[in-house]
């Protein structure tokens, strides 16, 4: 784990950072990006049930089966006060795979996502101990507290959508990704990832800063 990582970790226990391409990127997949990302896209349909927003990682949310699992932990959280280990390693892991998905839709890496290696893309959360480290009933009411949180994204996605138009022009007569621009929409993933933590998958019961920053 890189030093970005371990603050964003130590700051808030979702951490969430994309390695700058500090090279040229290829200009070739980046402006036929939307086209190269179907494959990989629809394989992330298939195991999150075809429902998520692919910039801000593509995270769905599902009752069981397919997507993430929010309902079975929350029930286990308010009745046995346990979080299954293997469903917290699902959720992490296909919200790692979902990222890395939205980040090379953002086009902030020209690598084609892999399925299970972690590449540029770095999203760690602790395993939570439901008994001392959660409220057992908080889980009813954080989709609900978290809803001022859904409102600043809404906006701050509008402003990532023209920010990787403004990258994708960048890029093609550059070959560089403008970092200020990357720092942006890194940091709106960064929130994203903090609220669906806290909201979603219920690692913790921290409310997410208002924050793009580590």
């Amino acid at each position: 784990m890189n030093e970005i990582d371990q603050h964003a970790i130590e700051s808030y226990p979702v951490g969430f950072s994309v390695d700058y391409p500090d090279r040229a990127l290829d200009r070739l997949t980046t402006a036929l990006r939307i086209f190269t990302v179907i494959p990989i896209a629809i394989v992330l349909a298939t195991i999150s049930g075809g429902y998520g927003d692919s910039a801000g990682g593509g995270q769905a949310f599902a009752m069981g089966g397919a997507g993430l699992l929010f309902l079975p932990p929350l029930l286990m959280i308010v009745f046995r006060q346990k979080y299954p280990r293997w469903w917290y390693e699902w959720n992490l892991q296909l919200l790692r795979f979902s990222n890395r998905v939205g980040v090379y839709l953002a086009l902030m890496d020209d690598r084609y996502p892999s399925t299970d290696e972690q590449q540029s893309v770095h999203l760690d959360f602790g395993y939570p101990d439901a008994k001392e480290g959660l409220n057992r009933w908080l889980p009813l009411v954080k989709w609900f507290l978290a809803i001022p949180h859904y409102v600043v994204l809404f906006f701050l996605y509008i402003g990532v959508i023209f920010a990787v138009i403004g990258a994708w022009f960048a890029i093609l007569f550059t070959g560089r990704y403008p970092r200020g621009i990357f720092d942006f929409v890194e940091g709106v993933i960064r929130w994203h990832n903090r609220v669906v933590g806290y909201a979603a998958v219920l690692v913790t019961d921290r409310y997410p800063p208002f924050s793009l920053q580590p």
